[in-house]
């Protein structure tokens, strides 16, 4: 590997899939202020994530709604809504 390419925040974190619960240690400059030991032993930052390559539908091959702010919901009660309405001839 190149020197001196990476600026100086670049680290080993822990990525958490708050989805899964699977966890991942890669080389990233996120900032977070959280901690926690990896398998090696030693200490590294954490960052939560929602979706990562263990919860994606694209990689499990299952299909999966994961809605965390209602958008569903509000599509379904817009969808309702406009099913109410007549079709134009």
């Amino acid at each position: 590997m190149k020197k001196d390419i990476h600026p100086d925040n670049y680290r080993k974190v822990i990525f958490h899939d708050n989805a899964s619960g699977e966890r991942f240690l890669l080389g990233s400059t996120i900032a977070t202020e959280e901690t926690d030991k990896w398998t090696d032993g030693n200490e590294y930052p954490v960052a939560h994530v929602d979706v990562s390559s263990a919860s994606h539908p694209f990689y499990t091959g299952q299909e999966k709604v994961m809605d965390t702010a209602g958008r569903v919901e509000r599509f379904k009660a817009r969808a309702e809504k406009a099913g109410g309405r007549k079709k134009k001839a």
